[in-house]
């Protein structure tokens, strides 16, 4: 019997992982896997890409966890710098052209297909957002120009357009590289994925470390030089100038493809799939990573998180699935952590405004307490936020904002969340204490202690 063949279109951590993890389960003899991949390099940690451009790491071979070499050595045909432009979901084949020899277009079949075609940094549509100077910051190419822009910028003044994720990280990286940065957020505070209340505490703080910030500023365009360059943002009647520019604003699934072959997407435009991560009404198609929405484990809804640590998990349970093996992906609740200079910002479960929406009554607590016991050295204050259902006391969130030792704090609550603990059951968690590490009760279970006492006070 002829050997199947696989497609995968996205050649990073979802489509790789896939592609990798199928090959170790079927030889060439029963799998023939090709993979296109639009950019230079594969398999590599995007979420490094601020620290290589800050200079806190080497890059970019450093961020990449295997080589198109070692991924053909394994059996994969990898084609690099290759665009997948078109899906022919009805003949079973994709078309591509090589971007290194004009454009020259190609059809190839395919009896299996996976689509980890990732996210596109949110660029909006305002003059001058596309002129020399300002940059996205999503794959190792990006990165590249970035550094390339960094190293001939005439002055030292950065404009970040955004203060998510991505843009605070940004915000560090180009200090560290010598700039005087400015920050231009919409909303109120920076860092939207946090409450108001604890976005001030980050606002607080970077503006501590010689950041700039400005809420409330509704970018309307970049504004460029005779030569074409940017050179200032205008935001609210003020121009903020800039040598460089720098977009933060987030990303959205790359599901152009997907859409012009008719496949389901949803309300934040990925791509829908069952748990078993095939596109709903498709039987041999399957996506993973950025490109897709998952479910989201305390609502039930789905949501696009684009987070690597997603994207490995699907690249595993696609290639054990398209080798005939079964595995599914039950969801997320929303763990994410970032950091900005020695500012660590963790958050997981629901925000107030997304309980909210989804119709729950809930409690709130917001302790400070520190990092280890206060009478060791070191010790650094955190403030943790706490939201717990009202009447059962189920926990449905935890924002931490602190410096060393308070980030990671956050995957307490990641596995009580998944657990589906109450705010009194944490309580009663045995975690490990030692002065040098936690206070004796460690600020995750203070906060649970009072998030308890809120929910019996509160009554049914």
């Amino acid at each position: 019997m002829a050997a199947e063949h696989l497609v995968v279109v996205g050649g990073d951590a979802a489509g790789m992982a896939a592609a990798s993890h199928a090959r170790r389960l079927k030889g060439p003899d029963e799998l023939t896997i090709t993979a296109f991949e639009r950019g230079h390099f594969t398999s590599y940690s995007a979420c490094g890409i601020p620290y290589w451009v800050g200079g806190e790491v080497d890059g970019p071979d450093a961020l990449i966890a295997r080589t198109p070499k070692e991924h053909r050595a394994r059996g994969i045909d990898l084609r690099l710098r290759t665009e997948v432009v078109e899906l022919d979901l009805d003949r079973g084949r994709v078309r591509s052209r090589d971007l290194e020899d004009g454009g020259r277009a190609s059809w190839t079949g395919f009896d299996k297909l996976v689509l980890a075609t990732g996210a596109r940094p949110l660029r909006p549509p305002l003059p001058g957002i596309d002129a020399p100077g300002v940059h996205g910051v999503q794959t190792l190419d990006d990165g590249q120009a970035l550094l390339r822009g960094l190293q001939g910028a005439t002055g030292r003044r950065a404009v970040v357009i955004g203060a998510g994720y991505i843009g605070v990280e940004m915000a560090e990286a180009l200090i560290n590289r010598g700039f005087e940065v400015t920050v231009l957020e919409q909303g109120a505070q920076p860092m939207s994925t946090l409450d108001p209340d604890m976005g001030t505490l980050v606002h607080t703080a970077m503006t501590g470390m010689g950041v700039k910030v400005v809420t409330g500023a509704r970018v309307t365009e970049v504004l460029t030089g005779a030569d074409g360059w940017a050179r200032a943002v205008l935001a609210e009647g003020t121009e903020y100038p800039a040598d460089v520019v720098v977009l933060g604003l987030g990303v959205r699934p790359e599901t152009t493809l997907a859409e012009a072959a008719g496949l389901p997407l949803g309300a934040y435009g990925g791509l829908r799939t069952d748990p078993s991560l095939r596109v709903s009404g498709q039987e041999h198609v399957w996506a993973g990573g950025d490109c897709i929405e998952v479910r989201d484990l305390l609502t039930g809804e789905f949501r696009h998180i684009a987070l690597g640590t997603h994207a490995n998990k699907h690249g595993q349970l696609i290639g054990a699935n398209v080798a005939g093996g079964y595995g599914t992906f039950p969801g997320v609740v929303g763990t994410a952590v970032s950091k900005v200079c020695d500012l660590e910002i963790a958050r997981t479960g629901l925000l107030e405004s997304q309980a909210r929406a989804a119709g729950l009554q809930y409690v709130t607590v917001t302790v400070e307490s520190t990092s280890r016991a206060g009478y060791y050295p070191g010790a650094r204050p955190m403030h943790v936020k706490m939201l717990a259902e009202r009447r059962t006391g189920r926990l449905l969130g935890v924002q931490i904002v602190g410096r060393e030792g308070a980030g990671k704090r956050v995957d307490i609550a990641a596995v009580a969340l998944t657990a589906g603990m109450t705010v009194e059951q944490m309580t009663s968690l045995d975690l490990g204490y030692a002065p040098p590490f936690s206070p004796v009760w460690d600020p995750v279970l203070v906060a649970a202690r009072k998030a308890d006492a809120a929910v019996r006070a509160a009554g049914a």
